[in-house]
Formats: C-alpha cells, sequence, structure tokens
C-alpha cells in the first residue's frame, strides 16, 4: 500500500495513544509464566504483538482477545517441538529464544523479512555455554534444543539490551542461581530497567549488582490478577513531533511521566529543539516554537531517530544524531533509510563516523519516499509531509501496523490528509 499525504497540519488530541508494545511484549510473557490467569487491559494488536500472542500459543499459552485486552492461561507444560513464528518481531525471537530454552522446550523459530538477519550474537553464545544447542545462525528454521542451566552470563553492554531482557525473563525459572553480569556501559537500559519492573509485579527477585544482576533460582512467576499495559511514548513521539512543526498544536495522552520508557526522552528534545512542550495529569503537549539545530544522545533511545531527524529536517542549523551504529541493525538499515527519506525530501544529510548530521533549512519539500518496509520510517516521513511543500508519497506504508496499526486513523482525525494509493 502507499500513501500520499497533502501539506496539512495536525491539530487536536490522540485521546488513547497506542499501547506500549515493549511493555506488552514483557506483560504477555510473565503472564504466560505465571501460576493463574491474569488479564492484561490496553493491549492494541499490532503485528509485533501478535507474533508474541502466537508464539505463546504454540508453547502452550491460552490467550483470549477480551475487549480491549487479553486473558492470559499460563502455559502449564510447554509443547514440545512447537514451531514459533515471529513474523518480523526481533523482540519476540530475543526474548522467547532463553525462555524456551529455560523451559526446555525443544523447539524451532522462524520469522519472516530481515529478522534471520538480526544479530543474536553473543546471546546465541552464552546459550551455547550454558547447555543449549542452536542450528547454524542466519538462517530459519532455528532449532533450540537442550535445557538452559543456571550459572554466570557475562554479555557486552554495547549490544541489544533485548538478550538482557530475554535472560533475566528466563534464568529465574532455572533451578540454581545466576549472575547476568554487564561488560562496559549498558546501552538502552531503560528498556531493561522496564524488565525489572515488570518482573517484580511478578513477583520475581533481581538483585542488582555492581557490574550486573543476580538472579535466584526456583522462582515462580505469580500473576497480580490484572494488570495494564503503558501508553506508547515511542507511537506517540511522531504525533508530539508534529507539533512542533509550522502551524500545527497536537496533546497526546495517556503517558506516564515517570514511565521506565526510554522514549519519554522526546518531550524534553522538541523542547531543546525549540518546541514549547507541557506536560500535565499523564498528558503532554506540543506547539511550534523557533527550531535550531541541536546535538541528540541515541544511546537510550535508538528508536527515535527516524522523527527525531524528519524535526531536525525543520530546524535552522545543524542537527547531530549520535551513536549510530545499531541503526543498521533495525527492520532496516536505518541509517541508510533516513538519509534516504531526508535526501528524498530535499534536506542534505550525511553519515559520518558514528553520527548522522543534518543540515536543516526550516522544511522540506514534496516526493516520494521508499519506506524500506520500516514502520518508523512510514510514520516519521507522514509526519514530515504534513509541513512539507507539496504532496509526498510513502511507498509500503502498510509497514506502519507493525507497532501503530491505528496510526493513519489517528493522523486523519487530527486533520491529516492521506490517500491511499
Amino acid at each position: 500500500m502507499n500513501v500520499t499525504v497533502t501539506p496539512h497540519p495536525l491539530r487536536g488530541t490522540v485521546q488513547s495513544v497506542v499501547s506500549s508494545k515493549s511493555h506488552a511484549h514483557r506483560l504477555l510473557i510473565c503472564a504466560a509464566l505465571a501460576d493463574r490467569p491474569t488479564v492484561l487491559q490496553g493491549v492494541d494488536p499490532s503485528a509485533d504483538l501478535l507474533a508474541t500472542v502466537r508464539c505463546l500459543r504454540a508453547l502452550g499459552a491460552d490467550i483470549a482477545w477480551e475487549g480491549a485486552g487479553l486473558s492470559v492461561t499460563p502455559l502449564s507444560s510447554p509443547c514440545k517441538n512447537a514451531l514459533l513464528d515471529c513474523g518480523e518481531s526481533g523482540s519476540t525471537l530475543r526474548f522467547l529464544l532463553p525462555v524456551a530454552a529455560a523451559l526446555g522446550a525443544d523447539c524451532a523459530f522462524t520469522g519472516q523479512g530481515k529478522l534471520k538477519d538480526r544479530p543474536l550474537s553473543p546471546l546465541r553464545e552464552a546459550m551455547e555455554d550454558h547447555g543449549c544447542v542452536l542450528s547454524a545462525p542466519g538462517q530459519f528454521p532455528l532449532t533450540c534444543s537442550g535445557a538452559l542451566k543456571p550459572g554466570a552470563y557475562t554479555l557486552a553492554g554495547n549490544v541489544s539490551s533485548q538478550f538482557f531482557t530475554g535472560l533475566l525473563l528466563a534464568l529465574p525459572q532455572l533451578p540454581g542461581d545466576s549472575r547476568l553480569l554487564v561488560g562496559g556501559p549498558l546501552e538502552s537500559r531503560p528498556y531493561v530497567d522496564m524488565t525489572l519492573e515488570t518482573l517484580a509485579l511478578f513477583g520475581i527477585r533481581v538483585d542488582p549488582l555492581e557490574n550486573g544482576y543476580f538472579i535466584p533460582g526456583g522462582q515462580r512467576f505469580r500473576s497480580p490478577g490484572t494488570a495494564a499495559a503503558e501508553g506508547d511514548w515511542s507511537g506517540a513521539a511522531f504525533f508530539l513531533a508534529a507539533g512542533a512543526l509550522p502551524s500545527a498544536a497536537v496533546t497526546c495522552a495517556p503517558l506516564r511521566p515517570d514511565s521506565r520508557q526510554g522514549d519519554r526522552a522526546v518531550a524534553p528534545l522538541l523542547a531543546a529543539l525549540g518546541a514549547r512542550v507541557t506536560d500535565k495529569e499523564n498528558a503532554v503537549s506540543v506547539q511550534p516554537g523557533p527550531l535550531r539545530g541541536i546535538v541528540i544522545d541515541l544511546s537510550d533511545i535508538p528508536d527515535l531517530a527516524p522523527i527525531l531527524a524528519a524535526a531536525a529536517a525543520f530546524a535552522r542549523g545543524e542537527t547531530v544524531l549520535r551513536p549510530i551504529a545499531r541503526l543498521r541493525l533495525k527492520e532496516s538499515d536505518r541509517v541508510a533509510a533516513i538519509l534516504a527519506l531526508l535526501h528524498s525530501l530535499g534536506v542534505e544529510a550525511r553519515a559520518a563516523e558514528d553520527q548522522l548530521i543534518i543540515r536543516g533549512r526550516g522544511g522540506v519539500s514534496g516526493g516520494t519516499v521508499d519506506s524500506f518496509h520500516d514502520h518508523r520510517i512510514v510514520m516519521a516521513a507522514a509526519i514530515a509531509a504534513t509541513a512539507a511543500d507539496g504532496p509526498v508519497t510513502i511507498l509500503g506504508a502498510e509497514a506502519a501496523d507493525k507497532s501503530y496499526p491505528g496510526f493513519f486513523g489517528q493522523f486523519r482525525a487530527l486533520g491529516g490528509l492521506a490517500k491511499e494509493d
């Protein structure tokens, strides 16, 4: 599906921001491992989240949609030799691979798109050192046999935080104690903090160490009965950024100001760019101001790169986004995809060393943007198009469904002019 956006400012309130898929993934997995059923409220059926539901069902959990939420009956014993289809969800694969190994499920994983090419090292090696046998990398199906063993695990801190989350979800179930040690600074720490908060909700104890975590073995996940997925700061970031563009004004709710989501940094970053940002009672509002180039540290917020790059195009002067190495390992090579997006809209930008340099000129032209089948590129392009000099056509716009299936509906509700071709 291609979508053509005719320039028109977005104004109004997003009354129900899409639920955080990062939070919902974690809630779902904990609920599937718990001692009794759990009702999860406010969960939106994005493609990535549906992949986790599908895989947990394959392992033996009973999951049913009930209105705006899910009823999860935990698996009593894992289904052996199950095939887990992760779709294009890196979170699903990286979380459930160690969880399935801890359960001794002897299962296989498959997926679509670029998922088979996304790295699993050093998680793979850590699991193989602790009792698991995995099939060759870079191809599906990926088989996993043997049972994960407790012990000392060490992962570099500058690889995916999803590896840490997968092990933190798995290790409490093992019969002995484990240590999960971090080599060097831990990037994307807020996502690990979210995991720890969710584990605590389900009664799991994880003790901090100076360089990692101590995880007592033999623990049982205890259901809180009900739990609610947070509003998604990552999804809201696109609409909040739209509020910073000429003649716009956007409010998003509900958004927890004390959320563990790293992407809540979008609000102070938009303010640093020069937008007028206010927050009150779990709602954030953004209005335009004179935007100026700044330096942005992406270490904990790599998923904000596409929309911050789009916003920077409307600033005057140079904006620098860094580091960018991990952006090349997302649903697309996001460095190349962001550069292509900006160049298609007449914006000067380049990658140099480990940074993306954008020379904002206060606006963008119309044009045609290739989404590279990346949901965040689609949404960033649509937001930039609201204040472009002419229409913008986005190729492969259906990719937005991966994380935000209602994006274009809410876009239109705010006055956006988007026509499917």
